[in-house]
């Protein structure tokens, strides 16, 4: 029973305004035995359903009203509907997200829909549908549905023009984040909040939780290996949300030229680093689910290898393969295939030999033992590394040399401690959650 209960708090923390009201009423004992009797008969109290920040309209739509707005958005930025607790109980774990929740409707067409004045959309990596491969350049064009003309962040221009800009008043910010330095949608805010900066435009945060929120780790970021995969100096997995973090952009000067943003963050409600948090929608092509999410930090250094790390399937960040490894020592073994998140996967129609992770218990730490085992078993050494894609995705040369001289997890680990222990004086000033 614990455990059942476990997994129904795991898809219980997302927003609800009407399951808001049916968590705070009392559970009469005449009632039907149901699952929610049940959570309260095992816990002692009723926790709270998180609200992101997306679905407290009271608190920025009067901020939008009779302006022009530009919106920051992708197909995570979405307003959930509960009729009532039922449909948010997943009917199988681990499956694609679109299983496990309910109704919901998007940004764009709930602020449309409330005659806010939308002049134009602008897209992140991935593109406003969230269809784009990772890499994938992504056009300008016009959104089918609501004919709002978007305006692409990645490729030539991640940061919004000043022409772009030229007819917007207030900039709305609302995208999903997974808490990891080479994800790309923190350096979309930096840039957003940058131009916003340098035309005098207001942005609305609009936080969402972090599904990686629970701990800090990895190497810090060194200023000379500063890229789209991670502009500031902070660890590989950071710890903060999104409003947070611009919080943090501007404290700590990062925008240059003693720029701050004017933002207004609206926090989520219910919500803590400790707590988690299963996403509604999957972020990108190549994060199908909670497990993905969670072996990303260790699983996407394999990004700048030879390996691959489960593009070209259904099981992305959940297993690793190259036919470069032997079936005598890795006894899984798959077929990359073009699909949804991967159009050229690598070792495409190739038999990869590794490991399947799926079945892994859930991590608050990043894993180097597979990538150091990869390494060491791999034919030919001295073609495993993509130099230059592995250090920006670990922004340091340090870990890749430590690799190859053959240092263990636990030593590699003993050199990120100060960065970490610096990182995380800093963190603490920009919180809005325990």
């Amino acid at each position: 029973m614990l455990k059942n209960t476990f997994l129904f708090f795991c898809t219980l923390l997302i927003s609800c305004g009407s399951s808001t009201k049916i968590l705070s009423q009392d559970v009469s004992s005449k009632q039907k035995p149901s699952l929610q009797q049940n959570v309260v008969r095992d816990t002692t109290k009723i926790i709270q359903p998180i609200i992101v920040g997306a679905n407290q309209t009271d608190a920025y739509i009067p901020l939008l009203e009779g302006k022009k707005v530009g919106v920051v958005s992708n197909q995570t930025s979405v307003i959930f509907k509960y009729p009532d607790l039922d449909p948010i109980i997943p009917k199988s774990i681990g499956k694609s997200f679109s299983h496990q929740f309910p109704a919901y409707t998007h940004l764009v067409d709930s602020l449309l829909s409330k005659n806010i004045t939308i002049q134009k959309v602008f897209a992140p990596e991935h593109g406003f549908r969230g269809k784009a491969d990772a890499g994938e350049l992504v056009a300008d064009g016009k959104d089918i549905k609501t004919g709002l003309p978007i305006i692409s962040l990645y490729g030539k221009n991640k940061k919004p023009s000043n022409e772009s800009l030229s007819d917007i008043e207030i900039v709305v910010f609302d995208i999903q984040d997974v808490g990891v330095r080479f994800y790309t949608y923190i350096s979309t805010l930096h840039y957003v909040m940058q131009a916003c900066t340098e035309n005098d435009i207001p942005m609305i945060i609009l936080d969402r939780p972090n599904p990686n929120g629970n701990y800090i780790d990895g190497p810090t970021l060194e200023k000379e290996h500063s890229s789209f995969l991670g502009m500031h100096p902070i660890p590989l997995v950071h710890g903060i949300t999104i409003g947070e973090y611009a919080q943090m952009i501007n404290g700590e000067g990062w925008l240059g030229d003693n720029l701050t943003c004017k933002i207004t963050v609206i926090p989520v409600k219910n919500y803590t680093h400790d707590r988690p948090y299963s996403l509604p929608i999957r972020p990108s092509p190549n994060l199908p689910n909670d497990k993905s999410i969670n072996l990303y930090p260790s699983l996407g250094f394999f990004e700048g290898t030879t390996i691959n790390a489960g593009r070209g399937t259904e099981m992305q960040f959940q297993i690793f393969g190259s036919p470069d490894l032997t079936k005598e020592k890795f006894d899984y073994s798959y077929i990359p295939q073009p699909n949804f998140g991967a159009k050229y996967p690598k070792h495409q129609g190739e038999p990869c030999y590794g490991r399947d992770l799926r079945d892994t218990p859930l991590q608050s730490r990043i894993r180097l033992e597979w990538i150091i085992e990869a390494y060491h078993n791999m034919k030919d050494k001295t073609k495993f590394f993509n130099t230059k894609s592995f250090t920006l995705h670990a922004g340091t040369e340090k870990l890749q040399k430590q690799i190859e001289e053959g240092y263990n997890s636990t030593e590699i680990k003993k050199t990120w401690s100060e960065g970490l222990a610096k990182f995380k004086i800093t963190r603490s000033k920009y919180l809005l959650y325990q």
